[in-house]
């Protein structure tokens, strides 16, 4: 079982408008479009929150009583699914983000190991957004550790530039945390690691030997080939409608179920067979 590939699918993120998009945002919504990745192979969900309301999809939300019923619904549809929640916040207030992974408890959470300033420059020469920093403090990584400890969380620590994930190391030497090792080489933001397939052999020698990792590739066509030295690689697989809404063809999907088609087949050309959610859960050692 140690050469199967696991494939987590990021359902929704936490920009993308659904007015310009097709990512999901109800807990309907959640669960289909999770079940028709999870039809394709993906066995891991990872999910975002956003607001309820009219109007309002494309805005973040903290409330834990959505995470609850996004959650439900979607094991409901996908019987043995594997919840990543997120908790990705900037800023100094994430009490919300701590609320939902104590309350909900999920098998795995992200876990933003390092700070990045998130930074896009637009063909003009002028900034996509206003610049800002992804802060990640130790103090914070510590408060978001101890969180998931009480909560029989497993941490994905989420590596967005290579001194992060040296960082993760020194998390395990100082003993901020003990337990299964999860890195996610998170490449093709802008300001961090590029999405390039020969770094893979370099990330590979600065993370700690017996963890296991994945890699979240954003951005359009040209992240496949990077997708498939992962899966050649031995690693784990990610893709979804929060990094991508194209194949490697550059065609424009419609649901995340295509894309995990996509992966899985990178997958199968790597030799390799697709993990289901009974086998993810040994593999990563989450709670039964």
């Amino acid at each position: 079982m140690g050469d199967k590939a696991v494939i987590t699918c990021s359902l929704n993120g936490v920009l993308t408008d659904p007015k310009q998009h097709n990512v999901p945002v109800t807990p309907e919504q959640m669960a289909r479009e999770a079940k028709a990745a999870f039809n394709a192979g993906a066995s891991v969900m990872h999910v975002h929150l956003r607001q309820q309301e009219p109007n309002k999809g494309h805005l973040p939300s903290w409330d834990v009583g959505v995470s609850k019923e996004i959650q439900q619904a979607i094991r409901e549809a996908c019987p043995g699914v594997i919840i990543n929640h997120t908790t990705g916040t900037s800023g100094p207030h994430y009490q919300g983000a701590l609320d939902c992974v104590r309350e909900t408890k999920p098998e795995i959470a992200a876990c933003n190991a390092g700070s990045l300033n998130y930074l896009k420059v637009k063909s003009d020469n002028t900034w996509a957004w206003p610049p800002m920093m992804f802060d990640n403090a130790v103090e914070k990584v510590q408060d978001y550790l101890d969180v998931m400890k009480v909560a029989g969380t497993i941490p994905e620590f989420e590596c967005f530039d290579v001194g992060i994930v040296r960082c993760v190391n020194m998390y395990r030497q100082t003993g901020m945390y003990a337990g299964p090792l999860e890195y996610n080489f998170v490449m093709g933001v802008a300001s961090g690691m590029p999405a390039d397939p020969e770094l893979l052999p370099i990330l590979l020698k600065l993370k700690l030997p017996e963890a296991h990792w994945q890699v979240t590739a954003i951005g359009r066509g040209e992240i496949w080939p990077l997708h498939q030295r992962c899966a050649d690689l031995g690693g784990h697989l990610r893709t979804g409608l929060e990094d991508t809404f194209y194949l490697a063809d550059g065609k424009k999907v419609t649901s995340n179920g295509q894309l995990i088609e996509a992966i899985a087949a990178c997958a199968r050309r790597a030799g390799r067979e697709i993990a289901s959610p009974a086998e993810a859960r040994q593999i990563f050692g989450t709670r039964h």
